[in-house]
């Protein structure tokens, strides 16, 4: 942990872009302490990229301050250039040289002797798992092994600040998760404060100390990993994580009519819609016991019956698809293989703890 006192690594203050008159980053501050792993997250088009050109000085703001180290590096007057913002980059095209060897492309922008040079190239090589291929060219290298030389050439020159766009979509799933872990310690290793810019939740929950939720150019959230996927700020910020079921209601007296019992609603006034969200993961399942379910609990309030629709195996789980009498569908995914047949009637339970409830969509 860095001293209590120390600036961030890198600030960044009521940052405003415009295009055409339209905001693209719209008015958003955030900080990142040496050795944090920062991850922006949000679906295409939200201004995750054009954040990170503003910091890497590739664009300009129109409104807004950037700092590092507790010094301004750029406002709307005065701008440091890029090349002396001692900020590194990383994108998803890797961006090596190809007439250069890997040990040359991870040396160049290095400064210093010729053996203290050679010394961090081995160095970051051998951490990297690729000091073997220091003689070969990029073309002979496969895209994680051209991942891993990008990430030697990023981290050389000892950067304060890594930005990191998209670096890992390139790669076949398998080695994603591999080289984000890789990665992820070599960057603990070195104490650089990253900035990860992502439209993969399940990377951001790998990676991330803190996520900053981006919709529409503002951050609507931010938090731990696991707080923005336990506490989402409303129901587009959980479906954002994980698929989720919707149970639409309206408040009757601070209560919510479901067909699995009543929910409480506070602070929604009467007559108010609301949505009430559970993950797949959460809805439990009970099976059919001569026309009747399990009995009522605190926990888990009323069963409701339903009727499988399709059932399928995913490998680590099943998602069986259930309609409800009132028609609606609901999905559950369960642990390992559970495939009842089409047409099997089976009570449904909603985890009172796991549910969400916010004002209606729209």
């Amino acid at each position: 942990m860095p001293p209590a006192n120390m600036p961030p690594r890198l600030e960044v203050r009521s940052l405003m872009r415009r295009f055409d008159g339209r905001a693209v980053v719209d008015d958003i501050s955030f900080a990142i302490p040496q050795g944090q792993v920062t991850c922006l997250l949000g679906p295409s088009g939200c201004g995750k990229s054009t954040t990170l050109r503003m910091i890497a000085g590739v664009d300009m703001q129109d409104s807004g301050e950037i700092f590092v180290n507790g010094a301004l590096i750029c406002d709307t007057v005065f701008r440091v250039p890029p090349e002396r913002r001692e900020i590194g980059l990383m994108f998803q095209d890797f961006a090596l040289f190809p007439h250069l060897s890997v040990a040359q492309n991870v040396a160049f922008g290095l400064s210093g002797s010729s053996a203290d040079k050679a010394a961090r190239v081995g160095d970051l090589l051998e951490r990297v798992h690729m000091a073997r291929h220091r003689d070969s060219y990029p073309h002979a290298l496969s895209g994680g092994e051209q991942q891993r030389v990008a990430l030697a050439r990023a981290l050389a020159p000892r950067p304060r600040i890594l930005l990191m766009d998209e670096p890992f979509s390139g790669l076949d799933e398998r080695l994603r998760d591999d080289i984000r872990d890789e990665t992820l310690a070599l960057l603990k290793d070195e104490g650089t404060a990253v900035l990860l810019v992502t439209h993969e939740p399940h990377e951001a929950m790998r990676m991330a100390d803190e996520i900053l939720l981006m919709r529409a150019g503002k951050i609507v959230q931010r938090g731990a990993p696991y707080n923005l996927y336990n506490a989402p700020v409303d129901r587009r910020a959980a479906a954002f994580f994980s698929d989720i079921n919707v149970i639409e209601s309206r408040v009757q007296g601070a209560l919510a009519p479901t067909p699995f019992g009543d929910f409480l609603a506070p602070g929604h006034s009467d007559g108010t819609g609301i949505d009430i969200v559970i993950r797949p993961q959460h809805l439990k399942i009970d099976f059919d016991r001569a026309g009747r379910g399990p009995n009522p609990t605190a926990q888990d309030g009323t069963p409701a019956r339903a009727t499988v629709k399709r059932a399928r195996y995913l490998g680590r789980e099943s998602l069986v698809e259930f309609r409800m009498e009132t028609g609606q569908i609901l999905k559950a995914s369960v642990p390992n293989v559970f495939l009842p047949k089409p047409g099997t009637v089976m009570w449904l339970m909603l985890r009172r703890d796991r549910c969400f409830v916010f004002p209606a969509k729209g």
